[in-house]
């Protein structure tokens, strides 16, 4: 009776530390709530031994990443796969080996998420996710493995983004891969989103470089931090993986900010209406205007009138478009390429999609918005064993299906 008293006592804590409250329409809750469980618990170590003073947090969650997800650059029948540097950045390459006669293959510069701080080229899900695009696109796939925070900070992920960017686009490296320099696209997700926007940007504008991506592939890209109360937000600033403030802090050391600012941040402070250096940015990003009625439900704008001038002194990167796309300005979108925007209803960075493929529609460039009302953010990563979703096999097989059909 004992035993039996023990181990209920011991699977009711379990159950209560991994149950959430989450949406009904939200894809398979429960497996979401134990992927959800075992992120928590390693966050909690990384910031335990970041208290105790061993070492920063995010290592600790980079050496379980590289523990259990590292897959190293194995070839198989339809693909070679090999490690290489593309003028000093490491990247993967994923080769189709399918020869079509007289048919040059597509190319996709690829850049993973992991708020600038997680994950890599080499990870099993974008490992899976890159051989598949190469297969079935008949493609080569760079995968960028740009370096990481806390040990590099903005620009240099950026910076490595596009460097790789601008080594395979040249025309030796296009014809030594047998690469057609009219299909090429950029692409990532949530973090590498935001770095592809902000590489598509800046080779749209460099005259020097001839070859240009013909598409960017956003998906679930994140794309602004001056306002962190957008609906969607405020709508899923409880909801895994990717909690409201976990959002604010990648940001503060994306860019080297000070910690302690994430409070001010979360109520806007930083863009508040007596921070004139915010007053542009807050216009190209105003959801009231952006954003449908569909979107917008119930959610008011989060406004502070006197703000923390040091915020945006401390930290001019909130404001710089290489790493805040959504503030570029029109004639910059209006040379982008054609996009493809995947967002998810129960996602945070729901509403920086919306708004970035609003204003690229209205600078004249042809997006498509492929919408998943089960989705959460990450889900496409979690396409393959052994974390598998529905949503994310499905957007997976979209997301290949609409290069398939432009690129």
């Amino acid at each position: 009776m004992k035993r039996v008293f023990t181990v209920t006592c011991l699977l009711t804590a379990v159950a209560y530390y991994v149950y959430i409250p989450l949406p009904s329409t939200i894809s398979e809750p429960w497996k979401l709530m134990l992927l959800d469980a075992t992120f928590r618990s390693a966050i909690r170590l990384g910031n335990l031994v970041h208290d105790l003073g061993l070492t920063h947090h995010i290592h600790v969650l980079n050496f379980a990443v590289n523990h259990f997800e590292m897959q190293a650059p194995e070839s198989s029948k339809g693909v070679r796969v090999q490690d290489m540097s593309f003028s000093g950045v490491q990247v993967r390459l994923f080769e189709s080996t399918r020869a079509e006669e007289g048919q040059l293959k597509r190319g996709v510069v690829y850049l993973h998420g992991g708020g600038w701080a997680l994950g890599s080229a080499r990870m099993r899900s974008y490992d899976f996710l890159c051989r598949k695009m190469a297969e079935e696109l008949n493609a080569v796939i760079v995968s960028v493995d740009y370096r990481l925070a806390p040990d590099a900070h903005f620009p240099k992920q950026y910076d490595d983004a596009l460097q790789a960017s601008r080594h395979f686009l040249t025309p030796e490296v296009l014809a030594r891969f047998s690469v057609d320099p009219n299909r090429v696209a950029v692409s990532g997700d949530s973090a590498g989103g935001n770095l592809a926007a902000a590489v598509a940007q800046e080779l749209a504008m460099d005259n020097t470089t001839p070859i240009k991506f013909k598409l960017q592939a956003l998906i679930y890209p994140v794309l602004q931090a001056l306002d962190f109360n957008t609906p969607s937000y405020q709508q899923n600033r409880n909801i895994p993986i990717l909690y409201r403030p976990l959002m604010a802090k990648f940001w503060l050391e994306y860019l080297d900010g000070d910690p302690s600012f994430i409070q001010a941040m979360l109520a806007n402070n930083h863009s508040a209406l007596d921070q004139n250096q915010a007053a542009l940015g807050r216009a190209k990003l105003n959801w009231t205007l952006l954003l449908p009625p569909a979107v917008k439900r119930h959610y008011k704008p989060v406004v502070q009138t006197r703000g923390t001038a040091r915020i945006i002194e401390e930290i001019p990167g909130l404001l710089d478009v290489r790493a805040a796309p959504l503030l570029a300005e029109r004639d910059v979108l209006s040379r982008t390429p054609r996009a493809y925007i995947l967002t998810c209803e129960h996602d945070v960075l729901r509403d920086d999609g919306l708004m970035y493929g609003r204003r690229l529609q209205e600078a004249g460039v042809t997006v498509t918005n492929d919408h998943y009302e089960d989705g959460f953010h990450g889900c496409m990563i979690f396409a393959f064993w052994p974390a598998y979703f529905s949503v994310g096999q499905r957007t997976v097989k979209n997301y290949i299906h609409w290069l398939e059909q432009n690129l």
